[in-house]
């Protein structure tokens, strides 16, 4: 499931980030990047041993925390510290999928789910569009500051190269409590049912048979 969550970031929280960037120390983003992903990979990021990396990263979990929307489609167990990208005029970052496994020895994660915050104006570039593999061929999302893209880490997926300006963004990578991809849509498409009948009707015996599927099934596809 592709989902995209307007509004992640508060305006303050955009600018306190991008006021932290704007004259932090940035690497070369091959660092980070699997022995393949190093071939096409060409942008640079955030250094993760500086302080400000702990400071923003700390400012993003608290907003994905808040966030209802995030919290129901992806059932986060473990979430990778972000990383901070910049992409300024010709960089990109080729097709490819991300590692099954991340982290060090007896740290190690499984990530099922991939996400995306836009940290500026889509006005602020061109180009620099995340392109998707997915069923219904490539799909190219370029969203507001603010705004975040979940999707599956087992696609095919780039960063068209930058033709002018910088794009800044947080990504990361997350272990969900539900591994299957289509469990975690009916979970969710349930849930939103479920949240939807309470506020249009109240506590009826439809909305608790609703509530005890859906507390069934986490029960037998949560991994814990």
């Amino acid at each position: 499931m592709i989902l995209c969550i307007d509004n992640v970031l508060s305006t303050d929280e955009l600018d306190l980030i991008n006021s932290h960037l704007k004259d932090a120390e940035f690497v070369d983003g091959k660092l980070t990047a699997g022995w393949f992903a190093k071939t096409v990979k060409n942008n640079t990021q955030l250094s993760t041993k500086t302080t400000v990396a702990k400071e923003l990263r700390n400012i993003i979990s608290q907003a994905l925390k808040r966030n209802r929307l995030f919290q129901a489609a992806v059932r986060p167990k473990i979430i990778r510290p972000m990383i901070f990208s910049c992409y300024e005029t010709g960089m990109y970052y080729g097709s490819h999928t991300d590692n099954a496994l991340m982290g060090s020895e007896g740290n190690t994660m499984r990530s099922d789910v991939s996400f995306t915050l836009f940290l500026n104006s889509p006005n602020d570039y061109s180009g620099g569009e995340l392109v998707i593999d997915t069923s219904l061929g490539e799909q190219a999302f370029k969203l507001e500051a603010g705004a975040m893209i979940t999707y599956p880490s087992t696609t095919l997926h780039r960063v068209e190269s930058v033709t002018e300006g910088k794009r800044l963004a947080a990504v990361s990578w997350i272990q969900s409590f539900v591994r299957d991809v289509n469990e975690r849509e009916i979970l969710f498409d349930l849930d939103t049912l479920k949240q939807a009948m309470y506020q249009k009707h109240g506590k009826t015996a439809e909305f608790d048979i609703a509530a005890k599927t859906h507390a069934n099934l986490l029960r037998k596809w949560v991994e814990v």
